[in-house]
């Protein structure tokens, strides 16, 4: 079994999600009292959202890519980024490292393109629901038509991530209006609703709404499980 390297705490608590998934897809493959190897690097979130803020993602590149170099010389054969929005900065982190780096959108372009889906929507911070990096990879690499919610939406989604989802708050009214955003998303030609923001799954599911959802946390964190078991 590979060891994983995880780069966490962005937040913890979608990073507590991770470690229990991982975990549990190992146990179910080999039973007993198995368990996955990992080492997981826990970041200071409020010193990375300060240069989300800031806009300055060079600074933020070089923090995550000291971190996975960490990873790598612990014995990690290959890392993760327990987050969307800081897969900004993968390019910085693969280039330090001499080990992979499991893309968190390859493996969510990987389970909707096994579902046929073409047209897609994208829910998650403002930074990727609007960046390139996250849009035009699952474009470029999977053919699909992503469609994001508009401004107004993009804002609410936003602010609850951080106000709310991030400190472990699960608020109904923020839930009734996710969910009315995955609907209109439906409305407009969305197969699918990626909660590309690894808290959301925290707060809605696939019974609260009409169309599948593809929760990134739960999809990365089976994708891991599987690199560490394969031969």
């Amino acid at each position: 079994m590979k060891t994983i390297g995880l780069i966490g705490g962005m937040s913890w608590e979608s990073t507590l999600s991770y470690y229990r998934i991982i975990n549990e897809t190992v146990r179910d493959r080999l039973g007993g009292l198995h368990s996955a190897k990992v080492l997981l690097y826990s970041a200071e979130f409020a010193e990375i959202q300060k240069l989300q803020a800031a806009g300055d993602w060079g600074r933020a590149g070089e923090v995550l890519a000291d971190v996975a170099k960490r990873l790598q010389g612990a014995g990690a054969d290959f890392v993760a980024v327990c987050t969307n929005t800081m897969h900004v900065v993968a390019d910085a982190i693969e280039s330090a490292i001499d080990i992979p780096l499991l893309h968190i959108a390859d493996a969510t372009g990987e389970a909707i393109v096994a579902t046929g889906a073409e047209r897609i929507g994208l829910l998650g911070t403002r930074f990727t629901m609007e960046r390139e990096f996250y849009l035009r990879r699952l474009a470029d690499r999977f053919g699909l038509d992503v469609r994001v919610p508009g401004e107004d939406d993009r804002d609410e989604v936003h602010r609850v991530i951080f106000e709310e989802l991030c400190v472990g708050a699960l608020r109904p009214p923020s839930r009734d209006t996710y969910v009315r955003i995955i609907e209109e998303l439906a409305g407009q030609g969305a197969e699918g609703v990626i909660l590309g923001c690894t808290e959301i799954g925290l707060l809605v599911d696939s019974s609260d709404v009409s169309v599948p959802l593809f929760d990134t946390a739960a999809i990365h964190a089976r994708t891991l499980a599987e690199t560490a078991l394969a031969e």
